[in-house]
């Protein structure tokens, strides 16, 4: 049993872990996926991308997404049809799923919910000087974006970081999990790469407190997608109450974390257990 703090989080790490099982579960049902819309879609290409690509996608695999982009033939393209083109996505997907009860327009994707996990399909088109182009039907636009890029710097930050840097986004992304979600997942990652790079993470307990305690003040400013497209990936924190709300949650995951630190000095671990605890939940062990 854990006792010791780098035992903790060690133990978290652990159980953060998608399980091989699980990934060649993930790998037959996205290939089915691919080649259903194959089947009735010009598809051009077709490729993961997502967190599952960039590896920092999270247990439980019941509430990952799997993302799977689909660039498709121009032909289907209109400068105001990003509503229409994913409704055409979903009804393909319909015929070869009809028993899942599920299939449903998600913003910039069409979303299955299987028993197991969720795949996101995200409809694109090849983006004129590179890059892709995606759907947003809420803001009703297309967005520039590059997945394989962003698969390219996550690896590179993360050899920079020789190897600390994907396990502790995963532990943010826990932590976020934990209080209802106020942050998008591409946007907390891409927000802690922004606060971490160039600096050095001596180990995982000083990490999340020092992005806790940067954070607080950065999610009130615009994250341009690492991809180099431009735009704020936050920019859905649109509301005065959606900022405070992630502020407040931030904020209050600060204190906690430094409290933690704080009784791990004084050698009272079992309390610096009881912090982490409430930061991440039961992905962290018990003490002893």
């Amino acid at each position: 049993m854990p006792i010791t703090i780098p035992q903790g989080f060690q133990k978290l790490k652990e159980n953060l872990e998608i399980t091989t099982l699980q990934e060649t579960t993930t790998s037959e049902r996205q290939q089915n996926i691919r080649d259903a819309l194959k089947n009735d879609l010009n598809v051009r290409d077709s490729f993961l991308a997502g967190s599952y690509r960039r590896n920092t996608m999270i247990a439980p695999l019941s509430e990952a997404d799997i993302d799977i982009f689909v660039i498709l033939g121009s032909e289907y393209f209109k400068q105001d049809g990003q509503a229409i083109l994913l409704d055409k996505v979903k009804q393909v997907l319909r015929k070869t799923y009809p028993k899942t009860p599920d299939i449903s327009r998600n913003g910039q994707a069409v979303t299955i919910v299987f028993s197991d996990f969720r795949v996101d399909v995200v409809p694109a088109f090849f983006r004129q000087g590179g890059g892709y182009l995606i759907p947003d039907t809420i803001l009703k636009r297309w967005i520039s974006t590059d997945p394989k890029i962003h698969i390219d710097v996550w690896a590179k930050a993360n050899k920079m970081h020789n190897g600390y840097l994907v396990p502790l986004i995963k532990m943010m992304k826990c932590w976020n999990q934990a209080h209802s979600a106020p942050l998008r997942s591409f946007h907390l990652e891409s927000l802690v790469i922004q606060i971490l790079n160039n600096v050095t993470i001596s180990d995982y307990p000083s990490g999340i407190r020092y992005v806790f305690d940067k954070a607080r003040t950065q999610i009130q400013y615009a994250v341009v997608d690492p991809a180099g497209y431009g735009g704020d990936i936050g920019a859905y924190l649109d509301t005065k109450d959606k900022k405070d709300n992630a502020i407040n949650r931030i904020k209050t995951a600060y204190e906690r974390a430094y409290d933690a630190e704080r009784l791990n000095s004084a050698g009272d671990i079992q309390h610096a257990y009881d912090k982490w605890r409430l930061i991440f939940g039961d992905y962290f062990p018990a003490y002893g």
